[in-house]
């Protein structure tokens, strides 16, 4: 006997508690396997397709795209066991399908399944009428006919704000009857407003000055709000101070090249400073640290796990490279390619993006010489690259044209003193400028 079956949001690891519907990928009616993808949210950490532990035909789907749910919250149902859409298919009660125990979710690969923790309350909204059918009464399975939608499951409403949502909601104002005036058709504030003037208002004065125009909110949520919490955190937390020095890269420039020039992987200039890095954590292991407040002591870390800024469509990530201390610069390109290729196409997984104990950030590559990052928290340090650009150089005590880089060290001065960074940053200007400085330090 066909079994109608709620799939809910899945605990997606990290400590989330929530996500965000951005594209479904399964409508009502259509069939499913089971571990299929039906839904692509989005997460403060990355983008993840959802599979569905069932297989079968969907019979509701709940939340709109753009709206966030939390972690326990339905996502579809399924009716087990039918292979093609029931008439008036409907969300069934679910408390009498979960009791049966052939009917248990398997297990998806990677994710939680605790849901036991609170989440945020949020109304959540099913896209199809659903009308419960009696306990009693088994899931019909007629020849295959199209399911009644409403005029909700025609296409998600261009609206991205949640202020815009619930303006109009507590006003009466049917989004799907506006014109959005912003990108796409998007429907913005001042949409919503004008629509909630009288229809008889008469014009203004042609004399009177025009109102000022209403400008965009963009929600701080998903991504965006998990990077401004963690940036304000440590602006809060950690005092923070920077030094920086220019040094001759034309050696380290040289000493690539002839890496290159033979057969074999490829480095990059990003895997030589992450290989310098490493060997200078190595001498000065208090800047590989973090700082457990609760317990008010610095916390000297064993393995380099190495950040490194990546600039995506979704915005700024810091993919993690693990134990980067036991790498060749070889190993380090490939790793950084990899990585830097899922960021861009937002399937990093959360596990990809945590757990760094140090960041390079390459800000050379928007040509720029120099920068004051913001600590990557709870690190203790982040290494900052400008541009390597032809300079004036005192070479030999001659003036000479040489590949010059300005290399910053922004630091937490909780777990060391000037002289240690001063000292970290010397070292790695050194090796800069001599690589064979690296090579004896090996």
């Amino acid at each position: 006997m066909p079994q109608v079956m709620e799939f809910k949001l899945p605990d997606l690891g990290e400590g989330l508690t929530e996500a965000e519907i951005v594209r479904w990928l399964v409508a009502v009616g259509d069939v499913v396997a089971v571990d299929q993808p039906v839904v692509e949210v989005e997460t403060a950490k990355a983008m993840v397709e959802v599979p569905c532990p069932y297989g079968g035909v969907v019979t509701a789907r709940f939340g709109e795209e753009g709206e966030e749910l939390p972690v326990g919250a339905p996502l579809i149902t399924v009716a087990v066991g039918v292979e093609s859409a029931p008439a008036g298919a409907a969300q069934a009660p679910v408390a009498e399908a979960e009791a049966e125990g052939s009917a248990q979710p398997r297990p998806l690969i990677g994710y939680g399944s605790d849901h036991a923790r609170p989440a945020r309350r949020r109304r959540v909204r099913p896209v199809t009428t659903a009308v419960s059918a009696p306990a009693a009464v088994p899931v019909p399975v007629p020849a295959p006919v199209a399911v009644p939608v409403t005029a909700a499951a025609a296409g998600p409403v261009p609206v991205i704000s949640p202020l815009v949502r619930k303006l109009a909601r507590d006003n009466g104002v049917d989004l799907r009857a506006l014109r959005g005036s912003g990108p796409e058709g998007l429907i913005l504030r001042a949409d919503v407003e004008a629509a909630l003037r009288p229809a008889a208002q008469p014009p203004a004065p042609a004399a009177a000055p025009a109102a000022a125009p209403v400008g965009e909110r963009i929600p701080l949520k998903g991504l965006r709000g998990a990077v401004a919490e963690k940036l304000s955190r440590s602006r809060r937390e950690i005092p923070e101070a920077t030094c920086w020095v220019d040094a001759d890269a034309t050696e380290l420039m040289a000493a690539r090249a002839a890496m290159n020039a033979v057969d074999g992987p490829k480095v990059s200039v990003l895997a030589l400073l992450a290989r310098i890095c490493t060997a200078a954590l190595a001498r000065y292991p208090e800047l590989n640290s973090t700082v457990d407040l609760a317990a008010n002591e610095i916390v000297r870390l064993p393995a380099v796990h190495l950040g490194f800024a990546a600039q995506t469509e979704r915005g700024l990530m810091v993919p993690v490279v693990r134990d980067a201390q036991t790498r060749s610069p070889e190993s380090l390109s490939a790793e950084f390619a990899r990585l830097t290729e899922l960021a861009r196409a937002g399937k990093l997984a959360p596990s990809d993006l945590t757990g760094g104990t140090f960041t390079l950030n390459n800000y050379g590559v928007f040509g720029v010489d120099g920068s004051t990052p913001i600590i990557n928290h709870p690190e203790a340090a982040m290494l900052g690259v400008g541009r390597i650009i032809a300079k004036p150089w005192v070479y030999r005590g001659e003036l000479a044209v040489r590949q010059v880089v300005q290399l910053s060290l922004t630091f937490d001065h909780r777990v060391c003193d000037g002289g240690t960074a001063g000292g970290f940053l010397r070292y790695v200007a050194d090796c800069v400028e001599n690589p064979a400085v690296l090579l004896r330090s090996l």
